[in-house]
């Protein structure tokens, strides 16, 4: 059972995502809500768990990219989630030591572990920031206590721009941002859509949205490639997560999952 925090109220009657994604995972900072919603949206959906898997593989191979290809040293990930393997300072610190992380997230049971993504390289740094993502001032004037914002940063939405509904919002969250990150920035994001199989995609975000919280948006191929406008995509554009970049012993053997995501460079 996950550790409690007389700090923060815990809501264990009400599933949320990060303690459903962790259960998919296989972690164990989850509830039995968290646990009775996941196997319930996996009874119509197995493919759900590899959507988990295949998301974080992205994240590994991404942030990779960017540290070793590209050259980042900074790093903001909003809505980082419960920590697991291959979190993100671990990924890049792992290629450059001196990478500097800020997590970014607003649930209560992720800043009980939040000392857990403190424990960094010893010639980088890692923050967390409690905000969020609705609230980009706040989490840029907090990440400019560890981040040099006039420097490119990689700025990380994996999972989390599918909790904003109205694409209006989103769009002004991600001007803000990335309007104040330099030149040669970088937006990585992942998102579920429904491409694939919609009629499952959409099952799926009203069994999430019946009990669960936040609540999911599902989005095309065509709308998640919009979040990028303006930016510079890198090949191979706005794809499966488990088809962007694959290793070369997984070229051939991945299967598309409904989790698309992208990388792009502000120019």
């Amino acid at each position: 059972m996950p550790p409690e925090n007389p700090e923060v109220k815990i809501d264990t009657s009400v599933p949320h995502n990060a303690r459903i994604w962790n259960y998919w995972l296989g972690g164990k900072d989850n509830y039995p809500v968290d646990r009775e919603m996941g196997e319930q949206i996996r009874s119509f959906f197995p493919e759900i768990v590899d959507n988990a898997i295949a998301d974080r593989a992205f994240l590994v191979r991404t942030v990779t990219h960017l540290a070793k290809e590209e050259g980042i040293r900074q790093f903001l990930d909003i809505g980082t989630g419960l920590p697991t393997h291959n979190n993100t300072h671990e990924v890049a610190q792992a290629v450059a030591p001196e990478a500097r992380v800020v997590y970014a997230d607003n649930d209560p049971l992720v800043l009980t572990h939040a000392r857990a993504l403190l424990t960094g390289s010893e010639h980088g740094a890692t923050d967390y920031v409690d905000a969020d993502l609705r609230d980009p001032e706040a989490i840029l004037s907090a990440a400019a206590k560890t981040l040099d914002l006039s420097r490119p940063v990689a700025l990380l939405l994996l999972g989390v721009v599918n909790f904003v509904a109205d694409d209006a919002e989103v769009r002004s969250v991600l001007d803000r941002l990335l309007g104040a990150l330099a030149p040669g920035s970088y937006l990585v994001v992942s998102h579920p859509t429904d491409d694939l199989d919609r009629e499952r995609a959409h099952q799926v975000a009203a069994a999430w949205n019946e009990k669960g919280t936040p609540k999911l948006t599902i989005r095309s191929a065509a709308g998640i490639e919009a979040l990028f406008d303006g930016l510079e995509l890198l090949e191979p554009g706005v794809v499966s997560c488990s088809l962007w970049r694959p290793e070369p012993t997984e070229v051939g053997s991945t299967r598309p999952v409904a989790e698309y995501g992208g990388v792009a460079r502000k120019p």
